[in-house]
């Protein structure tokens, strides 16, 4: 049988043994969860597959799938491929903005994976795209968890391989590290945590510039819509110009 299961976070999880009960059927049950909770305004419903025949080997697989609301009007995803854009989803991204913008997508298990999946993709994608990846394991597999071994581990690893992608990266292509939410594994409970969140942008030539504290999660977004010269979005202060200012070559 299903467990189902919430948290602090506007989500509605359904677990099930992958074998026992089946896969699709419980996505068939999380599409009949997402349409009884759409009045409710449930952010997401999420279909959470494990493997394994006792509490000592039960493991999460790669099949999750996220059912989320719509988006309550366009976004930068809509806008860029409105605009004749590519927006590239890898990871979860596709299933977290319920597929409105998204041109492509590309599923990858495991940190690792995401990574070379994203390096693979930024050697293909044309100009005018945009790549969005989510690197989930800090979030559900260590994060949550309260790995602390596990997450340095994993930063390590992203880490090493953070310069094959900036080797990749022509000089008019930007970079931006961000998080959605704090995640601490030393801090106690299980689900998020409220902290600031990294805002990195880098792009090749550009000199350390501090973007200071932002206001708004928003103001990447308008960075971005401002980067590929798309008309200003509602919310957000844009950053461009201020990365651009000591780039090499603008001095």
């Amino acid at each position: 049988m299903p467990i189902c299961y919430t948290s602090v976070d506007s989500v509605f999880q359904i677990a099930a043994h992958e074998e026992s009960f089946g896969l699709e059927k419980l996505y068939q049950v999380c599409e009949i969860a997402r349409a009884l909770l759409d009045e409710m305004n449930i952010g997401r419903v999420i279909a959470r597959p494990f493997l394994g025949s006792s509490r000592d080997d039960f493991a999460r697989t790669g099949n999750r799938r996220d059912y989320s609301v719509l988006p309550p009007s366009p976004t930068l995803l809509d806008k860029l491929s409105q605009d004749g854009g590519e927006v590239i989803s890898i990871g979860k991204i596709a299933d977290i903005y319920a597929h409105q913008g998204i041109t492509q997508k590309h599923k990858a298990p495991g940190l690792m994976n995401l990574l070379e999946k994203t390096s693979e993709v930024i050697a293909s994608a044309p100009d005018h795209s945009l790549i969005f990846t989510n690197l989930v394991d800090f979030d559900e597999k260590y994060g949550h968890r309260r790995n602390a071994v596990g997450y340095a581990k994993a930063l390590k690893e992203f880490d090493d391989y953070l310069p094959t992608i900036l080797n990749q990266l022509n000089s008019d292509d930007v970079l931006i590290i961000t998080a959605d939410h704090g995640c601490d594994p030393t801090a106690a409970g299980t689900d998020h945590t409220r902290e600031y969140v990294p805002v990195l942008a880098y792009q090749p030539g550009m000199t350390n510039t501090p973007l200071g504290e932002r206001a708004s999660f928003a103001d990447i977004g308008q960075t971005l819509a401002q980067w590929f010269n798309l008309p200003a979005l509602e919310y957000g202060d844009s950053f461009k110009d201020e990365l651009l200012a000591n780039k090499k070559g603008n001095q």
